[in-house]
Order: structure tokens, then sequence, then C-alpha cells
């Protein structure tokens, strides 16, 4: 499964799932999103196994992701999750810091998780590399491409930083263009938040219409709440926003929680308008410059009036049929770094 295939759908309500395993991860990387450390919390595996049972051939999510914290770190959940998904037809995707690369070889329970996944994202940058050695990741990634597996790199900076071009350039040089690259900004989130200037974050359009297309595959989080995009806030809050809540994996199917991804009127509304809009039309709570911020503080009956248009289900139609048709480069430009978006196609056939 290439990385392309994935970009291409993540805009499309319910076509993937994401699944928070673990807090828990033995890197300390400097700009983790989720603050990961060695002795988090540790939930129950039982509410992500549930949810995953209730995919059926007929009913299922097209891909499941696997991300933490260090997701390796449960390899017999990640094997058990990706075989009941593939049982039903879902593909599977994880993202690892390959913390086990430091000592030259894959654990055997590990190897077992890794090609257990039809899609292995590593995350390779100039933070990871204080913790991992960057000839040992090319090392496994060497390994893997020669057993035929996919692979990609996930890559996080700030435009413009000289390391993004001294990276990539070496990547497709190692690989002779086999690899993609995911390359991403850097965000204010987590240990980041210590030290990342918020003037490196991206600027929010004020108020204009900014159709959000993140908020379309729902995250089972690390305790089995399920919310509908990977805002940490929504992650790490004890009590996320109402209108971002989708069910919790220990009592709710895959039906119930694809049913609310596609017909909440927040998140249609969300979809289609964008936070900031909606805030400024209906004299929300709005945070400047930071729609992410603004979703966060919109009331739960957003959306009802924009639902209940007879227009609304039209346009969402021509919004979805844009979206599929531009492709997972055009998906990438508004959410990564856009003079490196193309690299996300390396190695597919079509490219």
């Amino acid at each position: 499964m290439h990385l392309a295939e994935l970009l291409e759908r993540r805009t499309v309500p319910a076509a993937g799932v994401w699944f928070a395993l673990t807090r828990r991860c033995p890197l300390r990387c400097l700009h983790c999103s989720t603050d990961s450390t060695a002795t988090a919390p540790e939930h129950s595996p039982q509410p992500f196994l549930r949810l995953a049972r209730t995919f059926t051939a007929s009913d299922h999510p097209e891909f499941a992701l696997f991300t933490g914290g260090e997701p390796l770190l449960r390899p017999d959940l990640v094997v058990e999750l990706a075989e009941t998904a593939r049982a039903v037809g879902t593909r599977s995707y994880l993202l690892t810091g390959l913390f086990f690369a430091r000592r030259g070889r894959i654990p055997a329970a590990v190897g077992r998780a890794v090609r257990a996944v039809d899609h292995l994202a590593v995350s390779v940058d100039r933070f990871h590399e204080r913790e991992v050695p960057r000839r040992a990741v090319f090392g496994v990634l060497h390994r893997l491409l020669a057993e035929g597996r996919d692979v990609s790199l996930q890559i996080v900076s700030h435009d413009g930083d000289p390391y993004l071009e001294e990276l990539t350039g070496e990547v497709r040089r190692e690989f002779d263009d086999r690899v993609p690259m995911l390359v991403g900004r850097l965000a204010p989130a987590g240990r980041a938040r210590q030290w990342l200037p918020l003037s490196r974050a991206v600027p929010e359009p004020p108020g204009a219409a900014d159709p959000c297309s993140l908020a379309a595959w729902p995250v089972v989080r690390f305790d089995g709440v399920v919310v509908a995009c990977g805002n940490q806030h929504a992650l790490d809050a004890e009590h996320p926003p109402a209108h971002l809540c989708l069910g919790d994996a220990a009592r709710d199917d895959w039906t119930a929680i694809r049913t609310r991804t596609f017909g909440s009127p927040a998140l249609r509304a969300i979809r289609l308008y964008g936070p900031c809009h909606l805030a400024t039309r209906h004299g929300g709570d709005a945070v400047p410059g930071d729609c992410c911020a603004t979703c966060l503080r919109l009331p739960p009956s957003t959306g009802a009036a924009e639902a209940a248009r007879p227009t609304t289900a039209a346009l969402e139609h021509a919004v979805a049929d844009l979206r599929a048709k531009a492709g997972a480069t055009a998906f990438l430009r508004p959410h990564a770094i856009p003079r490196y978006a193309p690299l996300a196609t390396l190695g597919h056939p079509d490219a």
C-alpha cells in the first residue's frame, strides 16, 4: 500500500480510523506532540480490539492507522488489530519512531508487527536523529524494502529549514526515489509547545470559508474515547467538546461511529465551511488566526442551520468530487510544506 493511496482518501469521511494505541515511548524527542514518556499510563487493549471486531465485509473503513506514543511497544496488539482488519478488507498503516533500530536488529515480536501491517511510516527528522541515528533507520528501511514491504518517511520542520533539503536529497539518492516522504510543519503541541515560537504556526484566514479536511477520520484515543479529529486538546481533554465526540470504542460499533462521522451537523459544517467561518457567521468565540482552537470552542448546536439547507448535500458532493480529483499532493499542500508535497508520491506507479 503506497502512502499516496491513503492520502488520496484522507478527506473522505470515515474512509479511515486512527487507533492511538499508547502514550508510552522510549524516545524523548523534543517536538513530541503527545509528550509521550516511557512510563505513561497504559490503557486496556480491549476497546481497540472490540471496535476492530465490529468491522464487517460490508461495513468497514478502508484504512486502520496505528499511532502513539510508540505503537510498536504493543506488538501483539498491532498484529491482532491488523489481522482482524485485513480479514474484512481494511488495510493498515503504522507510524513508528523505530526505537529498536539503535540496536541494529529487529526484535522478533516487533518484526511480526511490522510485517503484519500494510504500510510502515517512520519518523525521521532532526529531533528523531538525536535519538535514533539516520544510518540505523536507513538500515532497517533497506531490509524492509528488500522484503517487498511498503514504507515511507514522515519528516517535520519549518519551511526554509536547510535540513529538509539535505535530508530529503539524501533519502532520494539512498533509495533511488523508492521511499515516499510526507514533510509536515512543526506544531506548538506537546513538548514543542515549550519552545516553538507561535509565529512559526501557519496563520488561518480570518473568517473566510476554509473547509476543514481533517475532521473526517475518527480517532480512537488512548482510553477508547472516539473523537472526530487528531487535535491534541481533543485527544487529551477529560471531556472533549461535544461536537467532536463520536462515541466510545468500549460500547459503540463501527457502524455507529461511521454514521456519526457522516451525519453530525457540526462535522458536516466544519468540513464544508471551516470553524473560523462558522464562528464568525454565528458570533462564536473565535481565536484569531487559529481555526483549530476556534473549533474547540464551537457550541454543540453548530451546523444545525447549515445542515438544514436543501443545497448543503449538493455542495458537499461537489466539494468531495473536487477533492477526489485533486489527489494526494493537493491534499498535502495546505497541511504540510507545499514545495515538498510531491515527495509523497515517490515510488508510486503513476507518479
